[in-house]
């Protein structure tokens, strides 16, 4: 790891989206003490205000602080994308190891994963949370469900390939039980796709949820995510482009920043690239 690292901070892209990353999850968790102002707080006679020293990022269309209310909304966005990229790994595991090494299982597992994958991922997500309801919870278990399948694609092809070498052959012919095998010998070697698809999944959501919110079918407005702030403000951003600039520059710096530091990590684990670098 600390090898590993090293390597890592030699890339100057890769250490410029991991600070930027950095900062926004320190505004994140530090945010009563970073924005102050309640970011519910109306103020009917500011709306719209310009950025200024009492407003860092101007006023929305009912006079709330943006700049309390971005860097509180981080905390949600986030929050729901980090929920989806774990809760999309844990599952996307469990069903890639039991597809990859069972060989009765692989293709009733694989069958329903192809048809989810069928759809097209905001298509799939619109309709689970039309089916389970507007709410938090419901869009990670949404978001969860659309990109599960993705994860277990990529767990199962690395699964076929350390099932068929010598040191796994070597601890079944000793007898030891399946449920080490795969935590033990087969997990262990999976480690390097699985953390490249979490980065990955971890920009989709952040993505996928702003879109949900664009569309109106994601979390209820009074939660003040970066999509429902941009959702809220887009028929005023004609008269001021901050309400939606600010939020949307926040959605695009955290996206990107994630799928530059996935790449990153991407190349330095995988062997090809790292060879052919």
């Amino acid at each position: 790891m600390p090898r590993m690292l090293r390597q890592l901070m030699h890339r100057r892209i890769v250490m410029v989206s991991a600070l930027v990353l950095l900062v926004i999850a320190v505004l994140a968790l530090g945010a009563p003490w970073f924005a102050s102002a309640d970011p519910n707080d109306t103020a009917v006679l500011d709306r719209l205000k310009p950025p200024s020293a009492a407003h860092l990022m101007g006023t929305d269309e009912l006079g709330r602080d943006m700049y309390a209310r971005i860097v509180h909304g981080a905390r949600y966005s986030l929050a729901i994308a980090a929920l989806t990229a774990l809760g999309s790994v844990v599952l996307g595991t469990i069903l890639g190891l039991m597809g990859g090494f069972f060989r009765r299982l692989d293709a009733p597992l694989m069958r329903v994963v192809d048809a989810m994958m069928s759809f097209p991922d905001i298509l799939l997500a619109i309709a689970l949370v039309a089916i389970l309801g507007p709410s938090l919870v419901n869009v990670v278990l949404a978001l969860v469900l659309v990109y599960t399948p993705r994860v277990a694609r990529v767990v199962r092809a690395s699964t076929l390939v350390v099932r068929e070498l010598l040191f796994v052959e070597a601890v079944r012919a000793l007898g030891v039980r399946t449920s080490r095998i795969l935590w033990r010998h087969i997990l262990p070697n999976l480690m390097s796709p699985i953390l490249v698809q979490v980065s990955f999944i971890f920009a989709y959501a952040i993505l996928a949820e702003a879109g949900l919110s664009f569309l109106g079918v994601g979390v209820p407005p009074e939660i003040p995510t970066w999509g429902t702030m941009v959702a809220s403000s887009q028929q005023y951003a004609d008269r001021a482009f901050w309400v939606v600039l600010f939020p949307g520059l926040a959605i695009i710096f955290t996206a990107l920043s994630l799928q530059l530091l996935g790449d990153g990590v991407r190349d330095l684990l995988d062997p090809k690239l790292k060879k052919a670098a």
